[in-house]
């Protein structure tokens, strides 16, 4: 399996709760003689419900799957091989990027552990998520009892993954689709790209979804559920603007009812005991004959910092931080930060160019959060972008490429 793309999958379908797997549990991929209490997996394994374990039949490329419940998860690989170099990219749920090209000399392995957030739309007994069509069909990875690894590369090698439980705190995100998982190539979002840049002692979960606007956000009940796990220590990034700003009625506006759905997220944060830290939102593509931005957003990035300052709330101001990155490229070369043809949604490398701006942002807080960012993560100026010819990061395998909701 190691001689192409390869995509993981940790599985826990309802039928299996009773039979769940013991954790931690490890796996061997490579051939040979089985070591007891290691799991061995070969092409031909298959998943069962009698095992809880095994690749899903008729999957391309490859899926593997284990008996898992909702939690966060420690996922410890080793990569590597005996004949060869290696070079393997990790995603995890919904294109969520975990471990960025990591390098091992032919006959060397290297172990690395990264932190995957697993959630289903459950609240509580007759409460639930109310998911749109999309997060039930392409989007489902990040709902189903799954916790989702991709293996991509250039020539990725993966030699044993062994899964626990992981207590640490967590990293909320809650926001539209300039924030949320994107299903498919060509499209990718800021929330994707920044579980990357912390070490692995903190989880990521990214509740944001396409189209979605602080109201309709609360009528899908996605705060409540955020509401009903979050915790004392834990943190909860809270970014919209791009729908809320075409919402129509009397009194609707951005210091009016934007604010004030601000305020009512900002409040049931705190009273869960954590930290809600309000992101205004990114810039679109949208410049002038100069080569500076227009503001596209109006008196919602204004409204933000209003209710930042007036509710004594941490403030990421990522429609400046943004305005920097995208003037830096100008009007022209600012389109490789984006979908071919679109000015709000970005691609990989914009994507996480934009994840590295909300990282600076965060450091510019203070917060006690900042300790968890990865050691490898260097302070980043938006006016000196990242050259776009140096990104590494790998496509996802095709997928969807449904256009995301909203503009």
């Amino acid at each position: 399996m190691n001689n192409f793309r390869v995509l993981l999958l940790l599985l826990l379908p309802s039928a299996l709760a009773a039979g769940e797997v013991a954790l931690p549990v490890k796996f061997d991929f490579r051939a040979g003689p089985g070591v007891a209490g290691v799991r061995q997996v070969l092409p031909a394994t298959l998943f069962s419900a009698e095992s809880g374990s095994g690749f899903e039949p008729g999957a391309t490329p490859a899926f593997f799957s284990v008996a898992l419940p909702e939690g966060n998860y420690r996922v410890t690989v080793t990569l590597g091989a005996a004949e060869g170099e290696s070079a393997t990219t990790i995603k995890a749920e919904l294109r969520r990027l975990m471990l960025e090209n990591v390098r091992t000399a032919t006959g060397k392995f290297e172990t690395r552990n990264f932190v995957v957030n697993v959630r289903t739309p459950r609240i509580a007994p007759g409460a639930e998520v109310k998911l749109k069509e999309r997060e039930r069909t392409t989007e489902m990875t990040n709902w189903d009892d799954k916790l989702t690894l991709e293996f991509s590369g250039a020539r990725p090698r993966v030699a044993a993954v062994e899964i626990a439980k992981a207590d640490v705190p967590t990293v909320y995100l809650l926001g539209d689709s300039t924030v949320c998982d994107q299903p498919g190539e060509p499209y990718a979002s800021w929330g994707q790209m920044f579980t990357r840049f912390f070490k692995p002692d903190i989880a990521v979960a990214n509740y944001a979804e396409s189209g979605e606007s602080l109201r309709s956000s609360l009528g899908a009940k996605r705060l409540e559920k955020v509401a009903s796990k979050v915790k004392a220590g834990d943190t909860v990034l809270i970014q919209f603007g791009h729908n809320d700003e075409k919402e129509k009625g009397e009194g609707v506006g951005a210091f009016t009812t934007y604010k004030a759905s601000l305020k009512q997220y900002v409040a049931e944060v705190r009273k869960h005991g954590a930290q809600p830290v309000l992101v205004t939102p990114v810039q679109r593509r949208t410049f002038e004959k100069d080569g500076t931005l227009r503001n596209s957003h109006g008196d919602y990035p204004e409204a933000v910092r209003q209710a930042a300052r007036e509710e004594m709330v941490p403030l990421i101001d990522l429609h400046a931080l943004s305005t920097r990155l995208y003037e830096a490229l100008g009007p022209e070369k600012s389109g490789a930060l984006f979908k071919p043809g679109d000015g709000t949604h970005h691609n990989n490398y914009g994507a996480y160019e934009v994840a590295r701006c909300v990282v600076e942002g965060l450091r510019e807080t203070k917060l006690p959060l900042v300790k968890f960012l990865a050691d490898d993560v260097p302070v980043f100026d938006p006016s000196k972008p990242d050259a776009v010819e140096k990104f590494q990061v790998p496509a996802s395998p095709p997928g969807s490429a449904e256009t995301p909701l909203g503009n």
